[in-house]
């Protein structure tokens, strides 16, 4: 099989299964003062450290969580909730097209805290528009609770401004949390100098910021939030008051010991690997316009404005779905940018807020490369496309209703 969907989750590099195997061995709750316990903790902390020098942090400032999604949960709602305490701020403020990690979130608050969403919207490549953001700041930056935006759209690709909208945020003395997850291993990301570059007041500018380790070649199970010494945030869980008590529970030190391995491993080849990944993404891209001239690329369409490894298309007249399935069958493994729910094929929320139209939306195929990523990976996945392609055009759009509308 080619497998050419690594934004959902990409094999595991070899140092990460070795950490993992040797830390698996090891007996000791980090939290006990026996020696035991205390070689746990050293492990857990030298992995922290590791993981926090590769976004450009403080190890203190690494808090380990069980997925990217609860990262995204605990920065956004415990930041919107300590921002509560002292005058309302109902306010949230994010791009149109984000991750449903971050769109489900600000929904639950929405519904259950009161919370006023504030979507802005992006250009055509799926880019925020800074100017929309800037003047919702003017015009009430005290009713803000909170800006949070993907550091890169996992669906397109597109790159976001979040150095611009960092100093924005830090200006108006609002926090921002970006969701980097689906940039972490493709581009540098230095939270330090993004805070060092900008005058921020104690809790504003960036300050919280989520990453996950299966996206890079480390275990499920297992996240992060980059979180500022000057970020106050509400809790998700109660317990023993471990990591700064913002997430108690005995944590995983062989999950946050292979977490480690696989960002250090990332980090000391991100450039190299980056150029090989862009290469590969760039032959699909010229490949698909060569097979299929109607498709379209979605994102930006220049190289330095896209995550290296993204190449997203619609196919007008085609299910995404279709794609998909017959793809899959001839053994090439991708993904499409929609959601299908009771069997009935959704358009991409990202591209609709791109102002595609629903048909647009609807043919979405996103081909996502990693480590492990090779020429023949592409060989193959081009080679199977144009009958792929030929028989979801003759099958075209799937009806929007079903027997259970009538």
């Amino acid at each position: 099989m080619a497998y050419l969907d690594h934004a959902a989750t990409t094999p595991m590099l070899p140092e990460a299964v070795d950490a993992l195997t040797a830390a698996l061995g090891l007996t000791g709750n980090p939290a006990s003062i026996h020696s035991a316990g205390q070689r746990s903790k050293r492990l857990l902390e030298e992995s922290r450290e590791q993981v926090a020098a590769t976004l450009g942090a403080d190890g203190i400032e690494v808090v380990f969580t069980g997925s990217g999604t609860e990262s995204v949960n605990l920065a956004i709602k415990g930041l919107y909730w300590r921002r509560q305490a002292d005058a309302p701020r109902p306010r949230i403020l994010l791009p149109a097209g984000e991750h449903h990690a971050t769109i489900d979130t600000v929904e639950w608050l929405a519904g259950h805290d009161g919370a006023d969403i504030v979507e802005l919207p992006v250009d055509g490549v799926g880019r925020l528009r800074v100017d929309a953001l800037a003047d919702e700041l003017v015009r009430d930056a005290a009713s803000v609770a909170l800006v949070t935006m993907l550091w890169a759209s996992n669906e397109v690709g597109t790159i976001q401004p979040v150095a611009e909208v960092s100093e924005l945020c830090a200006r108006a003395g609002v926090p921002l949390h970006v969701d980097a997850i689906a940039a972490y291993g493709q581009l540098p990301i230095d939270v330090g100098a993004i805070r060092r570059a900008t005058y921020a007041a104690p809790g504003a500018g960036l300050v919280a910021l989520s990453v996950s380790a299966h996206k890079i070649g480390g275990p499920a199970g297992i996240g992060a939030l980059v979180l500022d010494r000057s970020a106050q945030v509400e809790p998700l869980l109660h317990g023993g008051g471990q990591q700064r008590r913002i997430r108690s529970g005995t944590q995983d030190v062989a999950a946050a010991a292979s977490f480690a391995a696989a960002a250090q491993a990332v980090a000391s080849r991100l450039d190299a690997d980056a150029a090989r990944m862009a290469r590969l993404r760039d032959r699909v891209i010229d490949g698909v316009t060569a097979l299929v001239p109607e498709a379209r690329l979605s994102g930006d369409p220049d190289p330095a404005g896209r995550l290296p490894a993204n190449a997203h298309f619609s196919f007008p007249g085609c299910e995404g779905d279709s794609l998909l399935f017959l793809l899959d069958a001839a053994g090439v493994e991708v993904s499409t940018g929609s959601a299908c729910q009771a069997g009935v094929p959704e358009p991409s929320h990202v591209l609709l807020a791109m102002g595609r139209s629903e048909a647009d939306a609807r043919g979405a195929l996103r081909l996502t490369l990693g480590h492990a990523s090779t020429d023949a990976d592409v060989d193959a996945f081009l080679a199977a496309l144009p009958a792929a392609h030929e028989r979801a055009a003759r099958a075209g759009l799937a009806a929007r209703s079903t027997s259970f509308d009538r």
